[in-house]
């Protein structure tokens, strides 16, 4: 499966930038959808106050998806790689 990597930054209540990619589908093209899915995860980290646009959040480029992420892109329509200040 190819994804559509999308680069996000977000600014975390502290004032630290955080940084991931959401993976979805490439042929998702629905922003709203995908700034959603970028929300949810942001409800677990406790940062669901923090703001995605297209602002924070750009497409990067398209990947080939190794079996895990295409697996968790099927069942949850996403998946989150943590690349900086996710913790």
């Amino acid at each position: 499966m190819k994804v559509a990597v999308w680069d996000t930054y977000v600014t975390k209540k502290n004032g630290n930038t955080m940084h991931f990619d959401i993976l979805v589908k490439e042929e998702e093209t629905d922003l709203e959808k995908i700034f959603s899915f970028g929300k949810e995860y942001l409800k677990t980290k406790g940062q669901d106050e923090s703001s995605l646009t297209t602002k924070e959040c750009n497409f990067c480029h398209i990947d080939k998806a190794s079996e895990e992420i295409e697996s968790s892109i099927n069942a949850n329509g996403f998946y989150i790689i943590e690349t900086e200040g996710c913790e």
